[in-house]
């Protein structure tokens, strides 16, 4: 088990970069502590699957470092580093049995016989393929071939960390959430360092106790699945966790107020000083939809929007409403009023965010 530090790490595949787009990793510093299971959460082509090579061995950084407990590792090949990595589509010898396949990298240690029949048994268990043992893995559905590939990472004492590329891509929907319940498990057993690698946020939070979000090459925040939604630090974040995501409104500062567009926004005097210091002009205010109350009648103070639709989703509804010629939604509750035309809203002054420059700064208490 290791504890993994990036320093100063980037990496380009282009051979004369120019600008920080020709980097598929931007500078980076961050540490995956010993026991820690982690998602790396982002979009396609954010960097996440290069940023996991380069953890494994399979690429070498163009710059910085990468330390397995301390020790710089950048040459090390991936068999050196004790590394067990699950890829998207399975990695097993068809022609052998499943005994065998999770047997492998066992004896490929020359480790004795009795040790591996005893190591195989127990993993088998773990991972409900006890029954399986003796059956050709030609054979087995696309879970249990990517269980067999989880379990060759767990029959070694001497793994370092284990990560997972996507692995649940090709598994049908119904069993996903069975086979996150056992990562989770088999976590909470061998206490190993996790990195699970993926595009979706619920896999992301039902796996990790913490979550590094990737965007452009770069990890702009890294917390907990709470953390995310209830502070997320950058415009990408609050946007991309969330169903539906993050409203958020360009702003200007104008004659002591917030404007979005041509409308007044009523915003906690805190945040709009703070808009009025801002040396930027790329401000937005962001408000999660669960974090707006709306109302059939005119109310005091609250803005005035344009219902556009209305979808009921059975426990609570999405509401998709304009305001300044642009769409948002709001999360009502199952028993919501009926609405007309027209809805006012008032925004939750405690989750108001406030991003400059598309990161999420601090406000002065009043």
């Amino acid at each position: 088990m290791a504890e993994i530090i990036l320093k100063t790490l980037a990496h380009t595949y282009s051979a004369n970069p120019q600008s920080p787009d020709d980097y598929a990793i931007r500078h980076m510093e961050h540490v995956w502590h010993q026991g820690g299971a982690y998602a790396l959460l982002g979009p396609s082509g954010c960097g996440k699957s290069t940023l996991l090579n380069i953890i494994s061995g399979l690429l070498e950084p163009s710059e910085g470092d990468v330390l397995f407990d301390g020790q710089r590792v950048n040459e090390l090949p991936p068999e050196e580093r004790n590394i067990a990595q699950v890829f998207q589509f399975p990695v097993i010898y068809d022609t052998m049995t499943v005994f065998d396949n999770l047997a492998f990298p066992l004896r490929n240690m020359n480790t004795p016989e009795h040790r591996v029949k005893n190591k195989v048994l127990d993993v088998a268990d773990i991972l409900d393929l006890t029954e399986l043992l003796k059956r050709k893995a030609k054979g087995l559905t696309a879970d249990e071939k990517q269980k067999v590939s989880m379990g060759r990472g767990l029959v070694r004492d001497d793994v370092s960390a284990i990560l997972f590329d996507e692995p649940l891509t090709v598994i049908d929907p119904q069993l996903k959430w069975k086979l996150r319940r056992k990562l989770k498990e088999i976590h909470q057993r061998f206490n190993i360092t996790m990195i699970y690698v993926t595009h979706d946020q619920l896999e992301a939070s039902t796996f990790a106790d913490k979550i590094a979000v990737m965007y452009e090459g770069q990890m702009v925040q890294f917390g907990t699945p709470q953390e995310l939604f209830e502070t997320p630090a950058h415009t990408f974040v609050g946007y991309f966790i969330g169903s539906p995501g993050m409203n958020l409104f360009a702003v200007r500062y104008e004659a002591g107020e917030a404007w979005f567009g041509d409308i007044a926004l009523t915003l906690p005097s805190k945040v709009t000083r703070a808009i009025a210091q801002a040396s930027s002009r790329n401000i937005k205010v962001g408000i999660r939809p669960e974090f707006i109350t709306v109302h059939a009648n005119p109310r005091e103070g609250a803005l005035v929007a344009r219902k556009r639709r209305l979808q009921d989703l059975g426990t609570y509804a999405i509401l998709t409403f304009e305001l300044g010629n642009e769409l948002f939604k709001a999360r009502l509750p199952e028993d919501h009023a009926a609405y007309g035309d027209e809805v006012y809203l008032e925004f939750e002054p405690e989750h108001i965010g406030l991003y400059i420059d598309e990161y999420r700064v601090g406000v002065p208490c009043e």
